[in-house]
């Protein structure tokens, strides 16, 4: 039995009039309890029937009553009082009362809802079930847990408050404590209706509102559109148009947040001139999409040693054409991609160093975020042999300290970054010859102090700016009369060869200003980067 009360009669009354369904005349009833929407729709238009029936024979019954105590004869409308129940009649938009013999209760909405469109009719049953859980068991994907989401047409808001404001008085008269924000919303009657359903077609996964653990989240999105009530909308944005302002990423400014927003703005009074109340009956119901299936990213981490001169840190393209064959991004993702069965990576790591640049030590930090993966779950030692993958894949990089990590964690990698340090070693060309002791002095150099303006070279893809940054020590090593390895501790973000080299004096002061002489670099590699994450792993 329905959980419904006395004072609900008016409104149910009201409604089933109107042209509501029988789960939409619930959450109008604001009925929480999730149960009910569960049962079969003919089971529960069944019961409003004979709730609404009840209430006219007991009226009937205490009128009979009365007439025996009058001289009149019964009247023969009170005989077939007893037996009136609500359906629809044909070509008018108004339900009225016919004869029906006990037992032949028919749904008094078998038309097309006009609050939720029919998305709480044959929308919301077990063939859409199975429609959903095919889809889901083609895609494969990994899960324990589904969420269930749920898009809808943006009128939906419009015809709600509509069929509010047709209560609303009712409400009123019977000093019911409920507000609109009581009633039941569509999105989450569809789900308490369709849950269980699809979970019991996906073999008992639960399919719940929302996942605690949010990188395990899975979730199914269905939506559903309705062409020919589009226009509900548009009177609106005559009254509210601060509501309705066009941006780029939006084509259609009528949202479903829009329309709530101008909703709360226009009274009840000016909204009444604008929209029929309550409103028209549809012809046609909701047309359901195309179901979407989704994975939260997952996200790995590790560092990676890079001992090649020819390969860039990510694609290499200039005016659309390719210039290296391969990436340290790459080489990485590809395995990882393939394992996960993701559609998609992002890449991201503790700075970047040039093609010709080798990352040694303990390598550089990164991460990569993987996009819909269709596995998520591997436990350490899968995550080990990802990692002996990656490394056999090719001589030029090796990656260490793989491991998942949460979203959160990827802060880290960034956090404070130019605040860390840097070590390199640079192998340093002089025009002038020089000696042993032309190079000591840079060692007793500490906390050197640079202005350097954009580089020429990066000039083309970030902005003119003067950066200061720190050189904190230097360490040298006499190889001949024009060449030494010069040591550097520096401040993270520091443009290394810019400071060797001058970069025509947009570094100052440089290597050059240093040791009187011009100087160039010939070689330079990454020897730490101290950023103390991901955590290490032992080998």
């Amino acid at each position: 039995m329905l959980p419904l009360k006395e004072k609900d009669r008016p409104i149910v009354k009201k409604l089933l009039e109107a042209g509501c369904c029988a789960r939409c005349v619930l959450r109008f009833c604001c009925l929480g309890v999730q149960s009910a929407y569960r049962q079969s729709y003919e089971d529960t238009a069944k019961e409003l029937c004979a709730f609404i029936s009840d209430s006219e024979n007991n009226e009937s019954q205490d009128a009979a009553v009365l007439e025996q105590h009058t001289e009149d004869p019964p009247s023969k409308k009170m005989k077939m009082d007893a037996a009136e129940t609500y359906v629809q009649s044909e070509g008018d938009s108004a339900v009225v009362p016919t004869v029906m013999e006990e037992g032949d209760a028919k749904p008094a909405d078998s038309d097309v809802c006009v609050a939720c469109l029919g998305v709480l009719q044959e929308l919301c049953d077990k063939a859409y079930a199975i429609k959903i859980s095919e889809v889901v068991k083609a895609e494969n994907y990994q899960f324990d847990t589904m969420v269930l989401s749920v898009s809808l047409p943006a009128q939906l808001s419009v015809r709600e408050h509509s069929c509010w404001l047709h209560v609303k008085k009712e409400v009123r008269e019977k000093s019911m404590c409920l507000d609109k924000d009581d009633v039941i919303q569509v999105k989450e009657a569809f789900k308490w209706t369709m849950q269980g359903l699809v979970s019991k077609e996906l073999g008992g996964v639960p399919v719940v509102t929302k996942i605690s653990r949010q990188t395990e989240q899975f979730e199914v999105g269905v939506g559903f559109t309705h062409p020919e009530t589009d226009s509900d909308c548009h009177f609106l944005a005559g009254i509210c148009s601060d509501c309705f302002r066009p941006t780029k990423n939006k084509q259609n400014v009528f949202t479903r947040m829009a329309v709530v927003k101008a909703l709360e703005k226009v009274s009840d009074e000016k909204f009444l001139k604008k929209f029929p109340c309550p409103p028209t009956r549809p012809a046609s119901k909701c047309i359901a999409q195309d179901v979407h299936c989704l994975h939260v990213s997952v996200f790995v981490a590790g560092r990676y040693n890079k001992f090649s001169r020819t390969l860039p840190q990510t694609p290499w393209v200039i005016d659309g054409e390719r210039r290296m064959e391969s990436s340290v991004e790459e080489l990485i993702a590809a395995p990882l991609l393939s394992s996960f069965r993701a559609e998609g990576f992002n890449f991201s790591s503790s700075g970047r160093e040039d093609v010709d640049v080798r990352t040694l030590g303990n390598g550089r930090p990164f991460a990569l975020e993987l996009l819909n993966p269709h596995r998520a779950r591997f436990n350490k030692a899968e995550v080990r042999q990802l990692q002996e993958t990656i490394n056999q894949s090719s001589d030029k990089i090796r990656v260490r300290d793989l491991q998942i990590v949460s979203r959160d964690a990827m802060g880290h990698m960034k956090e404070g970054e130019e605040d860390k340090t840097k070590s390199y070693t640079a192998l340093i060309w002089t025009q002038k010859a020089i000696d042993k002791d032309d190079i000591t002095f840079l060692e007793e150099t500490k906390e050197l102090k640079l202005a350097q303006k954009t580089p020429l070279r990066v000039l083309h893809r970030r902005p003119l700016a003067v950066r200061e940054r720190v050189i904190h020590t230097m360490s040298t090593r006499f190889l001949d009369a024009h060449h030494f390895h010069l040591k550097l501790r520096t401040q993270a973000g520091t443009y290394i060869k810019e400071f060797i080299h001058g970069d025509f004096g947009r570094t100052k002061p440089n290597l050059c200003d240093l040791l009187k002489t011009e100087t160039d670099i010939l070689e330079l590699d990454v020897e730490s980067v101290d950023v103390d994450w991901p955590p290490s792993i032992p080998e």
